[in-house]
């Protein structure tokens, strides 16, 4: 079995902060998390961050300087920092995870920015 658990999300006020954390196990082979994805109503999921295979860190251009990936890879737990958070951010937020080539998606954590 593979499990990815979100958890963090609510609902906040513009400007506001939030801490999403993926934790993931497996019981047949180690996964490790790799990217935060977010989707929005009605509008494709989309990557907001990602860890390369050789180690740099990339992060979309609308959350760049606001949001802070990290991850400790030996007990597969990944965290999403988000700060001064716009409405615009307002999206279900997945964790990815791979084994070798194959990818596991978590259920995903709603985040909501309004006032």
């Amino acid at each position: 079995q593979v499990q990815i658990v979100e958890s963090g999300g609510g609902l906040v006020q513009p400007g506001g902060s939030l801490r999403l954390s993926c934790v993931t196990s497996s019981s047949i082979f180690d996964v490790y998390p790799m990217a935060w994805y977010r989707q929005a109503p009605g509008k494709q999921r989309e990557l907001t961050a990602i860890f390369t295979d050789d180690g740099p860190i990339n992060y979309a251009v609308s959350v760049r300087g606001r949001f802070t990936i990290s991850r400790e890879r030996a007990n597969g737990t990944m965290w999403l920092q988000m700060n001064s958070l716009k409405p615009e951010d307002t999206a279900i937020y997945y964790c990815y995870a791979s084994h070798g080539a194959y990818g596991y998606w978590g259920q995903g954590t709603q985040v909501t920015v309004s006032s």
